[in-house]
């Protein structure tokens, strides 16, 4: 059985999970890289139901909301409390290179991916120039 020692240690615990510390930020860590004609974006939300994920884009925005809630039973007393329970809120800014319209989204094994596709106005096209004999094509 674990056994309290410190009574200021979840003064401490509730002052890091909101403050966050060097190893522990307060916000959902994440990485993002571009892949040929996709950003993509991964989030580690470990321990969150798929259902309580919630997705909206607004103007470039997108915002990431999660809920993770505490696996103990109401009522029941609490031994150790470590891992970080509530909700959970990330805002990215997506340029306007990107098609917000064709988002996709996917969870598996504790990470939320997310699939931004570049918009075509955005993608590198051919040019044709004419003129002058032959036509030459140009990489715009």
């Amino acid at each position: 059985m674990l056994m309290r020692t410190d009574p200021f240690r979840d003064l401490d615990r509730l002052t890091q999970q909101v403050f966050g510390t060097a190893t522990r930020p307060a916000a959902m860590q994440m990485d993002a890289y571009r892949a040929g004609d996709d950003f993509v974006v991964h989030f580690d939300l470990p321990g969150v139901a798929p259902e309580s994920i919630d997705l909206d884009v607004e103007r470039n925005v997108l915002t990431v909301r999660a809920e993770r809630r505490s696996p103990a039973p109401e009522g029941a007393e609490l031994i150790a409390s470590e891992r970080a329970t509530g909700v959970f809120s990330r805002q990215l800014f997506l340029g306007e290179s990107l098609d917000t319209e064709r988002i996709d989204a996917s969870y598996d094994a504790g990470v939320l991916t997310i699939r931004i596709p570049v918009a075509e106005q955005a993608k590198p096209r051919k040019i044709q120039i004419s003129g002058g004999g032959s036509p030459q094509q140009i990489t715009a």
